[in-house]
């Protein structure tokens, strides 16, 4: 087992793991819609399959939101953070 975080929590996860199939265990919700950050870099979703995590690595699932109007929010994962005044 190894630790790695996602979302800033700490999971136990069996290597050799890949992006997609973190997605896939972690049933995130859209994840079409989801941008993946590995140790604060961006990874592109054409090379989630390829990208192996290692022990202690940092991914955040993203999902960025956006109206009509000027972008004041994103979500991560399931938090919604406002941006300030």
């Amino acid at each position: 087992m190894a630790k790695i975080y996602v979302n800033g929590d700490a999971q136990e996860v069996t290597l050799p793991l890949n992006v997609s199939e973190l997605i896939q265990q972690n049933n995130v919700q859209q994840p079409e819609m989801v941008s993946v950050q590995v140790n604060e870099e961006f990874a592109d979703s054409n090379e989630w399959d390829s990208i192996q995590l290692k022990e202690g690595d940092k991914v955040d699932f993203l999902y960025f939101m956006g109206g009509g109007q000027a972008f004041d929010n994103w979500t991560i994962y399931n938090w919604t953070i406002a941006a300030e005044d």
